[in-house]
């Protein structure tokens, strides 16, 4: 199959029509039309419902449209990349982490290495999940990968082997709450088990939710929660913490000034508190000048 056939693909789905797609493709429409039946025959499924005006797409067309667009990102990404390596230019660093970290970690950082100019953050990453900052390593998608990480024993599902890291810098996660109408919290640690806490949790098999789960299984202390929802990220409940539908534990530089202000307070004293590093992956197979001379830079972090 070939990289044009999807770009083709892109172009009549957004046009949805044969003859302005093909015009945007510089290619006659009898030769666009052929390509993407092609195609059709290729994925062994019809993408275009040519019923209806304007056109429109399969269900199977809509799913297939979501994987061209993803494809062709990386092949242009790869391209560009291979183009700067061939002009002999120097390459900026594209560094992937969680959206809760580059409000105040990730400047903070990168003025501490003095790479402001070389080092630019890679906003897709910040909807993954943590399994998918190896892959991308391994892909060379992106060049770094910064994670929050378990200094405790934690069960983790998560390939690392073909990757090295530093750790650059410490964090804590924090068991946080909000207040209702009279000033009363809403939900406190431990709970009971007549009345659990309300709980906003991060998925079991996460990183965040894996941490806490070993954490509280070391307490000599029982916990009783009750699960109001689950969610991948950090910013996403401490919305709903803040709105007050229950307590979670999130990252402390995420809420220090909703702390400072008195609209969060916290849900338990810092025995609750899950200690975690942050930590700088690289893939060992991936090299290139600029990210060999940083990583030789990097300073070991003193505690």
């Amino acid at each position: 199959m070939e990289i044009r056939w999807l770009e083709d693909f892109i172009a009549l789905a957004r046009t949805r029509h044969f003859s302005r797609a093909a015009d945007d493709q510089h290619v006659t429409q009898p030769t666009f039309s052929r390509r993407i039946k092609l195609l059709e025959e290729e994925m062994g499924v019809t993408l275009i419902n040519r019923q209806t005006l304007p056109l429109s797409l399969t269900p199977a067309g809509e799913e297939f449209l979501t994987l061209c667009e993803q494809v062709t990102d990386r092949v242009r990404l790869t391209r560009d990349r291979v183009r700067e390596i061939s002009a002999g230019q120097q390459r900026r660093i594209m560094v992937a982490a969680p959206q809760s970290l580059l409000p105040q970690f990730l400047p903070e950082w990168l003025a501490s290495t003095g790479w402001q100019e070389r080092i630019q953050p890679y906003l897709r990453a910040t909807g993954w999940v943590a399994s998918d900052y190896f892959q991308a390593l391994g892909r060379a998608e992106c060049d770094l990968a910064i994670c929050y990480w378990p200094i405790g024993r934690c069960d983790l599902d998560i390939d690392t082997s073909a990757c090295t890291y530093r750790v650059i810098g410490h964090e804590r996660l924090i068991p946080v709450t909000g207040l209702d109408a009279n000033g009363t919290p809403c939900a406190l640690l431990p709970g009971s088990r007549q009345q659990p806490a309300p709980w906003l949790a991060y998925p079991k098999r996460g990183l965040l939710g894996s941490a806490v789960k070993a954490h509280l299984a070391r307490l000599p202390q029982s916990t009783y929660l009750m699960a109001q929802s689950e969610n991948l990220y950090a910013a996403g409940i401490k919305e709903l913490v803040l709105l007050g539908y229950g307590m979670s534990w999130l990252p402390e530089r995420n809420i220090a000034a909703e702390l400072s202000n008195g609209t969060l307070i916290r849900a338990g004293d810092s025995r609750w508190d899950v200690p975690m590093e942050l930590r700088l992956y690289r893939h060992q197979n991936q090299h290139h000048a600029e990210l060999d001379s940083l990583w030789s830079e990097l300073a070991p972090l003193r505690n």
